[in-house]
């Protein structure tokens, strides 16, 4: 059971690298920037700090109080069940690595098609595109 919810933790946990973060420390201090590195410690690198002195913030996971993310986490999920509707029985979620695998062969991520070719991936292109016009409404 401990193991179950370790890796659920580090699943939700990768789906705030590369986004907008509030870092509130235990000297009560805060910094926001993008989440850029991560690990098992919960040390923190802040990319973009909204500060002038500060581009690059390393924290020691020991002094993070809080972390609140800023931005809409992008919703695998739905768009994992819209390919779904139209592979049916060849769409895999891993929400580990933030991807879904179509058909074996077709990688999404947030960031668009990142593997595969032709005329499937041409179709899975264009249901990611209408989800991301569809999700910015």
């Amino acid at each position: 059971m401990a193991a179950l919810i370790s890796r659920k933790f580090a699943e939700e946990s990768v789906q705030f690298l590369g986004k907008k973060v509030s870092i509130e420390t235990s000297d009560n201090k805060t910094y926001s920037g993008v989440l850029t590195g991560l690990n098992e410690k919960f040390d923190l690198i802040l990319d973009n700090v909204d500060s002038p002195q500060i581009q690059k913030l390393m924290i020691n996971g020991l002094f993070v109080k809080e972390v609140k993310l800023l931005e809409r986490p992008f919703n695998l999920k739905a768009l994992a069940e819209r390919l779904s509707r139209v592979f049916p029985g060849l769409v895999k979620i891993r929400e580990d690595v933030g991807a879904i695998i179509v058909m074996d062969k077709i990688k999404v991520t947030e960031s668009g098609i990142e593997e595969g070719s032709g005329l499937s991936a041409t179709r899975v292109k264009a249901i990611y595109d209408e989800f991301l016009r569809e999700s910015k409404n």
